[in-house]
């Protein structure tokens, strides 16, 4: 019996084997058209990509027609180059090269030779193709901009490379895949699902029908069009004011956590990215180190929060019983700690929260800070309390929105300052800078709009996100879901008032809109960069955030004007007519609006060696050169700033 177990599970496993293999190749053929088929063509049909809304239905993104040259390296015969590159406005060179990595993707699979020609570059290759053997077109949908701002929402779309292809087999040579912006978020909906058909050839390499009547074929499925929750309006004027400027602006609305809008500056016009130029107006925009067009700083410039941080350390101080509305502290142009150190104020005389955040000033507020350090008898432990409220407010992480770009920012805890001071000795007054929003800590623009956006809420937010709506699908829900912080909602009433007051008492008491309840912060951040190897201070930031109406807010904005100075010199304005714009849709400080519109930074930037060789790429990106530049700006470990 023995004897037989193993010649019989030989002979059971062949029969299986035979089996599975006849079932393959002559009951289910479907994998020979996975396979590189000598005898069956692949013909794609490519969808339309889903159309790109605003918030109210506006049309944003649409689509164009295009065609791309495809090649079958093996199938070239008795080619005139000269002709066909006469035709196409390209050099030989590029002809013999284009061909060569064509045969190293595959002799016989399609590869694009030439992509991205609108309908009139066609029309003439079209009534010659068929003189070029080996070579067809294939019909593809590029996109269409009906505005001429967004392109850091957008994003854009691009050949998809060897990597990707081989890595998700939905792609193959030639196809587009949507980067950066919404287009890379969602991509799988956006792009919809392209048609496959198969046809059998014969010996002579003809066409000679459909490959199994059509059983393997599939129709195209058009991509699903999508509401952002932008305003287009918002959006367009904000990059107006911005224009000569470095910066971003990030505006959300409170109860939702919807993005209204989403500005870095400088940009460019998203359409420049679309046709046969594309390729070279992308590199004049990467290789741009200075303007940096691509670099969202919205999301991912790490700035020193400066004075708006003064809302944060207030708060902490009332929740851990440090301070009240009357606790008072006095200011004599500043504050004296440690060892004959002197932190600056603009303030003199006794303050309180509500005029401590009106006039902004550094000395209460690193009085609140010190003391709540100094709470706890170990600082290790009590500055983990304070990072732990501040982590509350989705702070020093990715916040989790439905952009594919990103920084975490940074707040501080225990384990920061033991790498520091792997020797100890470090208390209050050694990182006191954190109480003014300078020291480690660091914020992108979107992080101190959903700052904003919680105060706004008395202490809860929403992630903030870019989607309004799908067409047949549901949006992520946890964009639905309230985040709240550790700070009691009772808390945020005397800090509103304080921010309130900014308007009416303090810095930003001519920046006010007749009709309109603006609660708001100006700030300030140092500004530094290494030049020749030295280490020159530059012209501050310009800080300044804000939410309105103060009762019932509908709209939270963060401003960074790099190098614009005081907050209340050209970030403070741009939140006022911002917000005046999305309430009232026209904008009754002309006077504001003009000086905002004619200020220019350029001679500020300069200074870094960039804005003038820069103009190119900021206006006409198809005309500019590219750059290096060893200057690099970076952010001060200690500063005394002030608003």
């Amino acid at each position: 019996m023995r004897k037989l177990l193993l010649p019989s599970l030989i002979i059971i496993g062949a029969l299986l084997l035979l089996i599975r293999i006849f079932y393959l190749q002559v009951i289910n053929d479907s994998f020979k058209l996975k396979s590189d088929n000598n005898a069956i063509k692949i013909k794609y049909d490519y969808p339309e990509r889903g159309y790109i809304f605003d918030r109210y239905g506006k049309l944003l993104v649409s689509n164009q027609a295009s065609y791309d040259i495809m090649v079958i390296p093996r199938e070239l015969k008795n080619i005139d180059t000269l002709e066909f590159c006469k035709l196409l406005k390209i050099t030989k060179e590029d002809y013999i090269k284009t061909i060569a990595k064509a045969k190293v993707y595959s002799p016989r699979l399609p590869s694009v030779f030439l992509s991205q020609l609108n309908k009139s570059e066609f029309a003439a290759f079209q009534e010659k193709i068929r003189k070029f053997e080996g070579f067809y077109f294939q019909k593809r949908s590029l996109r269409d901009y009906e505005v001429d701002f967004g392109a850091n929402v957008f994003g854009f779309i691009t050949q998809v490379n060897e990597r990707l292809i081989a890595k998700n087999p939905y792609y193959n040579s030639g196809d587009l895949i949507g980067r950066q912006g919404v287009e890379e978020s969602y991509e799988e909906i956006l792009r919809g699902i392209k048609g496959v058909k198969y046809f059998q050839k014969d010996k002579y390499n003809r066409e000679i029908g459909s490959y199994k009547d059509g059983k393997y074929d599939t129709i195209a499925v058009q991509g699903e069009d999508i509401n952002l929750t932008l305003d287009a309006e918002l959006q367009r004027y904000g990059e107006q004011l911005m224009i000569d400027k470095r910066g971003g602006i990030v505006a959300i609305e409170p109860k939702t956590g919807e993005i209204l809008a989403l500005i870095t500056a400088p940009s460019y016009d998203p359409s420049i990215l679309v046709g046969r130029q594309r390729s070279k107006n992308y590199t004049l925009l990467y290789y741009d180190s200075i303007a940096k067009p691509l670099y969202d700083r919205g999301l991912l410039a790490e700035y020193p929060p400066g004075s708006p941080f003064k809302i944060l350390t207030g708060l902490i101080g009332l929740q851990e019983g440090i301070i009240d509305e009357q606790t008072t502290f006095m200011c004599h142009h500043g504050f004296s700690y440690a060892a004959g150190r002197f932190m600056k104020c603009h303030g003199f005389g006794p303050h309180q929260l509500n005029n401590g955040i009106y006039n902004s000033c550094n000395t209460y507020f690193a009085n609140v800070y010190m003391k709540t350090i100094n709470k706890y008898v170990q600082p290790s432990y009590a500055v983990d309390v304070w990072s732990d409220h501040l982590k509350s407010f989705g702070l020093g992480d990715f916040m989790g929105y439905d952009l594919p770009t990103g920084k975490r920012g940074n707040i501080p805890d225990s384990k920061t300052y033991k790498r520091m001071y792997p020797n100890g000795g470090w208390r209050s007054t050694t990182i006191i800078s954190n109480s003014i929003g300078q020291g480690e800590v660091l914020m992108t623009p979107i992080q101190l709009a959903s700052m904003m956006a919680t105060v706004a809420n008395e202490g809860y937010y929403y992630t903030p996100h870019i989607i309004k709506k799908i067409k047949g699908t549901a949006i992520d829900p946890k964009f639905k879901v309230k985040h709240q912080t550790t700070i009691d909602k009772k808390y945020f009433k005397p800090m509103i008032k304080g921010l309130f007051d900014v308007y009416n008492l303090g810095t930003a008491s001519t920046l006010r809109v007749e009709g309109i309840d603006i609660a708001g912060k100006t700030g300030t951040a140092e500004n530094f960069a290494k030049i020749g190897g030295k280490r020159v201070q530059l012209k501050d930031h310009s800080i300044f955030v804000a939410f309105a109406p103060k009762d019932n807010p509908k709209i939270a904005i963060a401003i960074l004007v790099e190098n614009g100075g005081f907050g209340a010199t050209i970030a403070g304005p741009i939140a006022s007519l911002m917000i005046e714009k999305y309430l009232r849709k026209k904008i009754s400080r002309t006077d504001l609006e003009t000086r905002i519109l004619k200020t220019s930074l350029r001679e500020q930037y300069a200074k870094l060696g960039g804005m003038k060789e820069a103009s190119a790429i900021e206006t006409t990106p198809k005309d500019s050169t590219s750059r290096n530049n060893t200057i690099n700006t970076f952010i001060p470990i200690d500063s005394t700033n002030q608003n």
